[in-house]
């Protein structure tokens, strides 16, 4: 005996062994039985031991779908006592999450009681709920009793188990997995069984299939609390190919109107394994915190269909803005990582892409298919072999009986007489004298045509490659009819869609109000709540008078032209409101005393606008070249000595009418203008005499619009002053207004 190893008087042994020796070999051991025993699910049937256990267990205690409830306090006895040697309450918690609908995509068990709820509250206690299995189920055990798998001894040697299920149903990625073993964890999605066995036939007409062509049929996971599925396509595609990445969920909710044009938003589904109550209780603790500005209130208006009610602060904030706060800083948007590391064929560990788990799967339906195949040509084979012996009764009855009534041994003279095998001998001596009628001759050979029939069927079928793999096609094709189509099968996660571009600023969190803005004559500004009507009267200070107004919101910004060609920006909600005389725009801009306000016009992206002087110079600018940050503006048209700003016009149209005050009248295409951001520009017309008095650019097909008379005209016949840039131009229409301007 070697030194480092003493006996005990009991005849145990005592190694001398180094402690990190000892200890790294206890928790190796303890890692894999908690890697291959607990945590990870095997990649043929998507199941943990836990879960076999708990449906093998229901298979002996009968519970089929058909059949009734049975108490979930005797399932879990029954699993514990004999196959699961853990504490009830895990088990119990295995079988209550196996039962829950909004955690389970298609639920092995079919529950009866108080089984939880998506709010996080447990279900009862197990001596008052009552399961059995579903239809999934019935289709995860189908051919067990068939030798289509092997069985192990349980943990006492009393009993026998599974070792895997026949899984006639692809149940690893239809109700997903996850769990935490040592240095290993394992995070699968739910998936939609209709598409799962649209891409399995696709792997089995093509095995040299790519992710790619496997995605036309899967567009990603299915959670069974629906929302709305928001990462990019080439993420996802990464993901199936690595079998590692992740999933970004986003709640559906949609905008509800209410009374006096105020809204709120409705959000019918909440991102998947997310508690309801505890996104409500996050969302309350952010709003006294003040960190979402945007939202007023939110409370749950849930029964069996979710139901959250979000209040907007404002009825002017944007819905999409707020959604977009709360997508950021709440539970209404998650993220399910994918990690698809499963126990493979060989018990080993190890992360798979979708092609490699689909192909797990079809391989081990190939090796049910053979083993079930192989049992019942085993059974077809025992009984021909004791209906050929039932036969030679018929063919020799009188000789048989005669045997029988006369022979001390009449199973070894049978045996002799008609060269019978024991098992047939055997047969033919528990046969009853009933059983020698005719009519049961009859029944004999026909069973015997049929079984022989069926037996060359299958002996078909294990003699050809191809004709293995279609039958397990029809098969897949089968649970894609039943688990796949209707109310069951229906995708509930939207797949393919883009994240929405909702761009946040400051402005943002500012309540949008309407307002109308009034500038007067003498350059004072004021603003009004809400938008005024075209008739409303308007009170000045005593020698004033209205220049301009305009309907604006309180996050709007305000260009302002200007007579020395600068441009100026006046923030909407910085202009003074109330019922008074308002403001002088010099204190809020810097503008000289000598100059004068134009025009005004609420700023919008993509707006362009005509700028022109009085000598009839001008250019198009685009809006965003008009803002300006400092008091001081933004020199945006350049001016000729002595020469003053005219006008600044929004250019919404293809065709642009220049009046001098020479009255003459010029019609050009709106393209023979230059689009700049500062300078003189370019000659809209030629004077001799005199400079520009109006512009007006409008679209050639709707037609020319001017003031006449208390209405207006339109002028759609315009060839006669059709000309090109910088033209003299003509005489305008007859009734065209003295003042020379298009609005009067």
């Amino acid at each position: 005996m070697p030194d480092d190893i003493m006996t005990t008087p009991e005849g145990g042994e005592i190694r001398d062994t180094r402690l990190a020796d000892a200890l790294g070999e206890r928790y190796l051991a303890y890692a894999m039985s908690t890697i291959t025993s607990r945590s990870l699910p095997d990649v043929r049937d998507g199941l943990k031991p836990v879960h076999r256990r708990l449906l093998w267990a229901m298979h002996q205690l009968k519970l089929d779908p058909d059949a009734g409830f049975k108490k979930c306090a005797r399932i879990v006895g029954d699993v514990m006592g004999k196959y699961h040697p853990h504490g009830d309450s895990s088990i119990y918690e295995a079988l209550v999450r196996q039962a829950q609908d909004f955690a389970a995509r298609y639920p092995l068990v079919d529950g009866q009681g108080n089984f939880g709820n998506i709010d996080g509250d447990n279900a009862a206690a197990m001596r008052y709920t009552e399961a059995r299995l579903t239809d999934v189920a019935q289709a995860m055990l189908q051919g067990i009793d068939e030798n289509t798998v092997d069985f192990r001894a349980t943990y006492d040697g009393e009993e026998s188990e599974p070792v895997v299920l026949p899984a006639a149903f692809p149940n690893l990625l239809a109700n997903g997995a996850s769990g935490i073993a040592v240095g290993m964890a394992t995070s699968i999605p739910p998936h939609n069984a209709g598409e799962l066995c649209g891409a399995a036939l696709e792997l089995i007409r093509n095995p040299a299939a790519t992710v790619d062509d496997l995605l036309q049929y899967i567009p990603g996971p299915d959670f069974p609390t629906g929302g709305i599925l928001v990462e990019p396509k080439a993420a996802i595609r990464e993901a199936y190919e690595t079998g590692r990445g992740g999933f970004r969920m986003r709640a559906r909710w949609h905008k509800e109107d209410a009374k006096l044009g105020t809204w709120r938003i409705i959000v019918t589904e909440i991102p998947y394994q997310v508690q309801k109550s505890k996104l409500i209780e996050q969302i309350a603790l952010l709003l006294d915190e003040k960190k979402l500005p945007l939202l007023a209130d939110i409370r749950d208006e849930s029964t069996d269909v979710i139901r959250l009610v979000i209040e907007p602060k404002s009825r002017t904030v944007d819905p999409a803005v707020l959604m977009e706060t709360m997508f950021r800083a709440t539970q209404l948007e998650s993220r399910f990582s994918l990690n698809m590391n499963v126990l493979d064929a060989d018990r080993t560990p190890r992360v798979m892409g979708l092609k490699e788990v689909l192909r797990c799967w079809l391989d081990h339906r190939h090796v049910v298919l053979v083993r079930r195949t192989e049992h019942r040509l085993a059974a077809i084979a025992r009984r021909l072999e004791i209906l050929d012996g039932y036969l030679v009764v018929y063919l020799n009855l009188d000789e048989v009986i005669r045997i029988v009534r006369e022979e001390d041994k009449p199973k070894e003279a049978l045996m002799a007489t008609f060269d019978l095998s024991e098992t047939q001998a055997n047969a033919i001596l528990d046969m009853r004298l009933r059983a020698l009628r005719k009519l049961e001759e009859m029944e004999i050979r026909k069973e015997h045509r049929k079984l022989s029939a069926e037996q060359k069927a299958l002996q078909g079928l294990m003699g050809s490659d191809s004709k293995r793999w279609a039958a397990i096609s029809s098969e897949i094709e089968e649970t894609r009819k039943k688990f796949g189509d209707g109310a069951l099968g229906n995708r509930r996660t939207e797949a393919g869609a883009l994240l929405p571009a909702v761009l946040i600023d400051e402005a943002s969190f500012v309540e949008r109000e309407p307002i109308t803005v009034i500038l007067s004559e003498k350059g004072w500004v004021r603003a009004q709540k809400g938008h005024i009507a075209e008739d409303a009267e308007l009170r000045f200070k005593e020698g004033d008078s209205l220049h301009t107004w305009l309907h604006a919101e309180t996050t709007d910004r305000i260009i302002l032209f200007a007579s020395n060609g600068k441009a100026y920006t006046l923030k909407a909600d910085t202009i003074p409101r109330g019922r008074g005389d308002g403001q002088p725009v010099r204190l809020l801009l810097d503008i000289g005393t000598e100059d004068g306000i134009l025009t005004a016009h609420v700023h919008k992206d993509a707006t362009r606008f005509l700028v022109a002087s009085e000598d009839g110079k001008g250019f198009l600018v685009k809006g965003e070249e008009m803002l300006a940050e400092k008091r001081t503006g933004k020199q945006v048209l350049a001016l000729e000595p002595g020469k003053r700003a005219m006008l600044c016009v929004p250019a919404e149209g293809d065709t642009v009418a220049v009046i001098g005050s020479n009255r003459k009248l010029l019609v050009f295409p709106a393209e023979q203008l230059p689009e700049m951001t500062r300078g003189k520009g370019v000659q809209l017309q030629t004077y001799r005499d005199g400079g520009l008095s109006d512009v007006q650019v409008f679209d050639r097909k709707v037609g020319l619009r001017w003031k006449y008379g208390g209405g207006a005209r339109l002028e759609t016949d315009l060839r006669e002053w059709r000309g090109n840039r910088a033209g003299a131009g003509k005489q305008p229409p007859q009734g065209f207004p003295r003042t020379n301007r298009f609005e009067g």
